[in-house]
């Protein structure tokens, strides 16, 4: 789930920061002497949301590096590792991409995340915690999940939903903080601090209003990249792995790590539209459900 909260912070702090840098610079091409131009708005707010998605898609394998401390295995130097390389990238040529980067994070968490621009230039990280709590088969399953979310370009589709949200974030904040301005504090003449104190708080709101269309997306996702696994490493390898990351995480991870791995807790409520990943209970269930391509 890392990689997920890491795109959508990124892409948020991105938004932010361009909103206010263009305010700043007075670059609001949307504004003229009759008020708001909703073309242009419209154009500016498409190109803003885009490009912020697009940026931290962009910068989102470096970001995945730092912020985990993953190492990339450029030769492997014992068993493990030539086995873990050896497993992507046997994964990856069924699956037919190029051969993802493979790294590895010093963790105690069960954890495992991919990432990248595109399906032929990801990375595939895993913990040093999964490589200790996990068999052999059940590691070959949870790779074969983070294989299969690079090969359906997970990463690529969620920017251009991002994109799109984006889009109407920035067009309605503009709108609103534009309506707040003149009809409740009455400026007569251009736009006043109303305008961008409402389209700042506006574009928050929305924004986290936003992030649950996102997250239903992931969630849906998850479920795909869980057959993907099946396929690729067995369907009973992959029910085990789901099942020992149930019994390793009661409770669920914390925050910062609960977006951008494999592992999800459960949720319930209002709490349930912002989760990530499905709860493992339904991820597993969805599994027995179907039947599996014969493993290659």
């Amino acid at each position: 789930m890392k990689r997920i909260f890491l795109f959508l912070a990124t892409n948020m702090a991105i938004m932010l920061v361009l909103s206010i840098t263009m305010r700043i610079l007075g670059v609001e091409p949307y504004l003229n002497a009759n008020g708001l131009d909703l073309s242009n708005l419209l154009a500016f707010a498409a190109i803003m949301g885009f490009g912020g998605a697009f940026i931290s898609l962009a910068i989102s394998k470096w970001s995945a590096k730092r912020s985990v401390g993953a190492q990339v295995i450029t030769e492997p130097s014992n068993s493990e590792e030539f086995w873990l390389v050896q497993t992507v990238e046997r994964q990856a040529r069924i699956a037919g991409i190029k051969m993802p980067e493979v790294a590895i994070y010093d963790s105690p968490d069960v954890n495992a995340f991919a990432t990248g621009m595109t399906k032929n230039s990801a990375l595939i990280a895993v913990s040093t915690g999964l490589l200790r709590g996990m068999t052999r088969e059940e590691a070959e399953a949870v790779l074969g999940h983070e294989v299969s979310h690079a090969a359906n370009g997970d990463m690529v589709t969620m920017a251009l939903i991002q994109g799109v949200v984006n889009t109407f974030v920035m067009f309605f904040s503009r709108v609103i903080g534009y309506v707040v301005d003149k009809v409740v504090f009455k400026t007569e003449r251009g736009t006043g601090p109303a305008f961008f104190v409402t389209m700042i708080i506006a574009e928050m709101v929305l924004g986290i209003l936003a992030s649950i269309i996102v997250m239903w997306f992931s969630r849906r996702r998850e479920f795909i990249a869980d057959t993907g696994g099946a396929d690729l490493a067995g369907k009973q390898n992959m029910i085990n792995a789901l099942k020992r990351l149930g019994s390793l995480h009661p409770a669920p991870l914390p925050e910062k790590m609960a977006a951008f791995g494999i592992a999800g807790g459960g949720a319930s409520g209002l709490k349930r539209l912002f989760m990530t990943h499905p709860p493992i209970e339904e991820r597993i269930a969805a599994l027995e459900a179907r039947s599996v391509a014969v493993r290659s």
